[in-house]
């Protein structure tokens, strides 16, 4: 099941990025008093009673249109701003709109209000996504009890909080679980699922396009769980196979290139929802910035990865000029360096034909064990060629080790103490067991464990 996505909305310095580190247990987003201090989305994981979700921080949504705005730090942004967060709007689950409480309610507050109603959409006689009304900076009874001014906003009962000293906070998160689609709303198919992801214009759609368009394909569209896209399903050699596109990112318009590194909501979903991504990678403008976030969030995910380096029939090449791209890539998304790498043209249909079996594959090499003997060999020579070291005076000592789940291989791993497993070292084993058997394409997992 994909965690819920929960949207901070708001007008400028109203005390959203405040709320977000708190939400996520650590200071990630910048706070300032200065308004419009944050210009683009950011996206984190946070948990309460149990659940998981994501939470995405916007930038203030400044309804002045322009004139003496109220994010004078981000004047020249505020059109990017405000598609962004009326984006992370139409993509939530659940959306937080922030208030001040020693504001009182503002002509902004309102139009912000209206802005979430005119994306909201009725799903089961219910508007979507649902809206909390959230009072900020209510530190004391006074203002908690002027919250009841809110009302005028038409959107349900305010809840106030302090999002500086967490007063409310518990009770808010309370209700907001409570608001997330029951967790049991998909149905359950046996197959695979392959994402298409990357950013805006890498040819996401010109590909799924090839891809259903072969002739022994068996194509139908389904709705997708929660939101409007539709997923794919096409029976490949008997090998039931749902694309999931992530076509559209953004849309065109006001949203300037330079600005796109942060519309990954779609992405994530499809990430989440997935067995294998499709990383797409433009060859003409090259690996980016947002091409290696979005590899980040595969990897977080524990998603195994093929690299589609698009648009290859466009760039002038010679003898070298794959292998200097693969070296670039390489080096770019180093912390992958297990992922295959294909490169293809999805408007001439150069290589395409290879995308399928190579993203079955690799899902083969992601439901793929090891035995105990054969990993416990591995471990053995690894400590036999190269022993961790320790600063501390003790070593780290590797008792055994066995599989205990695929998808993605996870190996758990007993020792003396797991403090002294360091990250290098950790690495190190990883690499010893890719030896043995590769795993291409699939993240693999080592919990150490003290032998009792």
């Amino acid at each position: 099941m994909q965690k819920p996505f929960v949207a901070l909305v708001g007008r400028p310095n109203v005390g959203k990025s405040t709320l977000f580190n708190r939400l996520v247990g650590e200071p990630m987003a910048i706070v300032d008093n200065v308004p419009g201090t944050t210009r683009d989305r950011l996206l984190a994981e946070a948990e309460w009673n149990g659940r998981p979700f994501h939470v995405v921080d916007t930038g203030g949504i400044d309804t002045i249109g322009g004139k003496d705005p109220l994010s004078i730090g981000s004047a020249d942004y505020i059109d990017q701003i405000r598609n962004h967060a009326e984006m992370a709007i139409r993509e939530a689950d659940v959306v937080l709109l922030l208030t001040d409480a020693l504001s009182g309610v503002t002509p902004a507050d309102k139009e912000v209000a209206q802005i979430l109603r005119r994306n909201q959409r009725i799903v089961d006689g219910k508007p979507y996504p649902p809206v909390l009304l959230v009072v900020n900076k209510a530190d004391n009874e006074t203002f908690r009890m002027g919250a009841a001014q809110f009302y005028e906003l038409g959107l349900g009962d305010p809840y106030p909080i302090s999002a500086v000293h967490g007063t409310g906070t518990g009770d808010l998160l309370d209700v907001l679980v409570e608001s997330f689609p029951p967790e049991d709303l998909e149905e359950e198919d046996e197959s695979v699922k392959i994402a298409l992801v990357g950013k805006p214009n890498v040819g996401k759609s010109s590909l799924l396009n090839r891809l259903v368009g072969e002739e022994r394909a068996i194509v139908s569209p389904i709705a997708g769980t929660t939101r409007d896209a539709v997923d794919t399903i096409i029976d490949y050699e008997g090998i039931p196979v749902t694309l999931i596109d992530t076509a559209g990112i953004r849309r065109r318009g006001k949203v300037e290139p330079g600005v796109e590194k942060y519309s990954v909501i779609r992405s994530m979903r499809a990430i989440e929802r997935a067995d294998v991504a499709l990383l797409m990678i433009d060859a003409v403008s090259g690996i980016t910035a947002q091409d290696a976030h979005i590899a980040g969030y595969i990897l977080e995910a524990n998603k195994s990865t093929v690299v589609l380096v698009n648009k290859w029939d466009a760039v002038e090449k010679d003898n070298e000029t794959m292998q200097l791209y693969t070296d670039q890539i390489r080096r770019d998304l180093n912390f992958i360096a297990y992922v295959p790498i294909l490169f293809i043209s999805a408007k001439t249909g150069q290589r395409v034909e290879q995308v399928m079996p190579l993203a079955l594959k690799v899902q083969e090499e992601r439901l793929a064990r090891l035995t105990t003997g054969q990993l416990n060999r591995i471990l053995q020579s690894a400590q036999d060629a190269h022993s961790a070291t320790s600063s501390s005076g003790h070593s780290l000592r590797i008792y055994y080790g066995t599989q205990v789940r695929s998808d993605p291989p996870t190996f758990l791993i007993y020792c003396n103490d797991p403090k002294l497993a360091h990250f290098t070292y950790v690495r190190y084993l990883e690499n010893q067991i890719r030896k043995v058997y590769p795993f291409s394409g699939t993240p693999i997992r080592l919990v150490f464990k003290p032998r009792n």
